[in-house]
């Protein structure tokens, strides 16, 4: 059990639905009449020329050209094609989200076994196949859309961070980025998670933690008063290596460090900044990379005027807050079987019921902030309010402009997934990437959840062999009712001809 196990699971299902899905949508669908012929452009090597609706930047075309290219000699060989733009079929480049899907399974699976290095390889492999089947992500496997390859790059510029290859996953980044303007906050999110791990590692596995606070206090710099096992001055690193610390140091918080866990959010805070002034020097070698990457886009940016490439009028920024909200409404439903059941509901009462008043307080701030974000922050785009072959149309119709307050309750239980296993101030991190990347898109698209999704349930204390499999059990359900509405299903406008289909 393990990678190769993992690959050959969801390639038995990647590869005969795509050769359904082929036969039965054998055409470019919504969002890929604009990505299909842009990458077929590319192709024939016409790089100058650009579709003005596309938003999302040119880095899935050039990765397809490169996937094209390697089959092309073999394709050509066995006179399948007579030319290298003939290759650049509907069914190839939808093929290449396939070949991420696979990729990016084997990644989940990494990562789990890396945060978790005691958990045992079935369970992993158990948990990276049941997470290729959320059904946010298990459908645009088989279609040319960028979100599998935006999940697949982000999770392996993580996955390099986790195992300090800080500059490959800056490069990572980057990549991140020219395939989808928003990855920037996930980069962002990415090295501070790689300067948390290391900031809140250092004192404890370097030196004495009493030590250090006291020559802070007593000299009002950090400079210890005494020495440091390994070494007594910083020195300069070479970029790829990073602050030397535990392999498996990672923001997952072992049962040794339950001490640590229980410090506040302030005292973690101040441990990082304190740290961080110590180590800044090691620090900036190895996250500068980060830094370059983030420059860069804020010059694309200030040269492009927007954020978005094209279509600029209906991508407005805009303070939609109430996607937060509805992010915690799909992230609950998607882990239901999980952190619904009884012992979970316990367990959150009784962490509640310990923490009183202050819990009660906090929980009642929470409501009112979910109270006022949907009420008052709830934007109804325009393409949200007339097209109906999006779920979310029907979503908004029937559950969320009837009963919006339903949604009151969700943020609480997407919470509790994380907040248990994980440092306070790796929490909120998590959050403020979460709403800096949701936030500001002013159309409600449940895609754009899948990669706080994915990052949530990765560092999320769920064990729990059976409640993984029930989840799969649902996905599969999901997963077969979409497809069969998408294939089975086709419908017609009035107002304009062609065969419609119900997607996400």
């Amino acid at each position: 059990m393990g990678r190769i196990t993992v690959a050959v699971m969801v390639s038995l299902w990647v590869i005969p639905i795509s050769i359904i899905v082929n036969r039965i949508v054998p055409h470019p669908y919504m969002d890929e009449i604009f990505h299909i012929p842009q990458a077929q452009e590319y192709c024939r090597g016409n790089f100058r020329i650009w579709d003005p609706m596309i938003t999302t930047p040119p880095g899935l075309y050039h990765l397809s050209l490169a996937y094209v290219a390697s089959l092309f000699p073999g394709m050509y060989c066995v006179k399948s094609v007579s030319a290298f733009s003939n290759v650049c079929s509907t069914a190839i480049l939808r093929s290449f989200n396939g070949v991420l899907a696979v990729i990016c399974s084997i990644l989940v699976y990494e990562i789990i076994t890396h945060l978790r290095p005691a958990l045992d390889k079935r369970k992993a492999t158990l948990y990276a196949v049941v997470l290729a089947l959320y059904p946010l992500h298990w459908f645009f496997t088989f279609l040319y859309y960028t979100d599998v390859a935006s999940l697949t790059v982000v999770l392996a510029m993580y996955l390099a961070c986790l195992k300090k290859n800080y500059l490959f996953s800056a490069l990572l980044g980057a990549l991140s980025v020219v395939i989808r303007q928003t990855n920037i906050i996930w980069m962002l999110f990415v090295a501070c998670t790689g300067i948390i791990d290391i900031a809140l590692v250092h004192p404890r596995e370097n030196m004495k933690a009493d030590d250090f606070h006291e020559s802070i206090r007593n000299s009002g710099s950090p400079t210890l008063k005494k020495s440091i096992t390994g070494e007594s001055k910083l020195r300069k690193r070479k970029f790829g290596a990073g602050v030397k610390t535990d392999d498996h140091s990672t923001p997952i918080i072992s049962a040794s460090s339950t001490a640590h866990m229980s410090s506040g959010l302030v005292e973690e805070f101040q441990n990082l900044l304190l740290t961080s002034w110590y180590l800044k020097w090691e620090l900036l070698s190895s996250f500068c990379p980060f830094f370059l990457v983030l420059v860069a886009f804020g010059a694309f940016v200030h040269w492009n005027g927007s954020v978005v490439l094209g279509a600029k009028e209906a991508h407005v920024v805009s303070p939609h807050f109430a996607q937060i909200m509805y992010f915690s409404l799909i992230a609950s439903l998607a882990m239901a079987p999980w952190h619904f059941s009884l012992g979970q509901a316990s367990d959150m009462f009784w962490s509640f019921w310990e923490n009183r008043p202050f819990s009660f307080f906090q929980g009642i701030m929470a409501l009112v902030a979910v109270f006022l974000s949907v009420h008052f922050f709830s934007i109804a785009h325009p393409y949200l309010l007339s097209d109906n072959r999006h779920y979310p149309f029907y979503l908004w119709r029937k559950v969320i402009n009837g009963h919006w307050s339903m949604n009151s309750t969700e943020g609480l239980f997407v919470s509790s997934l994380a907040g248990k296993a994980q440092r306070k101030i790796w929490v909120l991190a998590y959050f403020l990437a979460s709403a800096a990347a949701l936030i500001p898109a002013p159309l409600i698209e449940f895609r754009y959840y899948t990669i706080p999704f994915f990052l949530l349930v990765l560092h999320s204390p769920t064990d729990d062999a059976g409640s993984w499999l029930l989840i799969g059990i649902v996905y599969l359900a999901v997963n077969a009712f979409t497809m069969a509405m998408f294939l089975y299903r086709p419908f017609h406008w009035q107002h304009e001809p062609g065969i419609q289909r119900f997607i996400w």
